[in-house]
């Protein structure tokens, strides 16, 4: 009984949408003198139109915070705390003195290659630097393409921790691409890091 009185429930609403279909229709052709029959008949019959969107627009949420971290030291120092580069830079994140100290660190090297926690804090306090430094220009530029590298705040900040804040600013501003002593250009940082979604707590 009750799948019957189901059944004859559907009919009759779907009745009544057939209804309500055609009513719309005829009061569109009354309005528009058959106008809105062509208007129908050329949108069915016309063909699909399809947009393509850039992928680089978007930032990758599965591209972290900590998995930008871990990429940088991948390829700064393999991901080992205790790594001194041939020119002297040190740890996971390739630290120079000088920079440590900029930061208010003050510690000889072999006492920083022996805190993990302080040069992830060393890390964090640079890129929260960096961040502030190009904070114009991350609004200005980011999601657009200069010198045909697509700009984004983690392939800027990552360009920072490789060849400084005002490298990145004059490439910015004029196309200049600064070389590290390995000969590596901050456009590749640019490139390899870009799209993190970054966090700052």
């Amino acid at each position: 009984m009750k799948s019957n009185h189901l059944r004859k429930f559907i009919k009759q609403r779907t009745r009544k949408g057939v209804q309500r279909n055609i009513l719309f229709i005829y009061m569109m052709f009354l309005l528009t003198g058959g106008g809105f029959f062509y208007y129908f008949n050329h949108l069915i019959n016309s063909p699909p139109v399809y947009i393509t969107i850039p992928e680089e627009i978007y930032i990758d949420t599965t591209l972290n915070h900590d998995l930008f971290l871990y990429s940088i030291s991948i390829y700064e120092s393999g991901n080992s705390y205790r790594t001194v580069n041939r020119l002297g830079y040190l740890g996971k994140y390739q630290f120079s003195i000088s920079t440590l100290k900029m930061l208010g660190i003050n510690c000889t090297p072999q006492e920083f290659i022996n805190q993990p926690q302080l040069q992830e804090h060393a890390m964090d306090l640079y890129l929260r630097w960096n961040k502030t430094k190009l904070k114009d220009y991350i609004g200005k530029y980011q999601f657009t393409y200069r010198y045909g590298i697509y700009i984004t705040e983690s392939g800027l900040l990552a360009a920072s921790h490789l060849g400084g804040v005002g490298n990145v600013r004059r490439f910015l501003r004029n196309g200049y691409i600064f070389e590290d002593a390995n000969g590596t250009p901050i456009t590749l940082y640019m490139k390899k890091f870009s799209g993190y979604s970054l966090e700052f707590k």
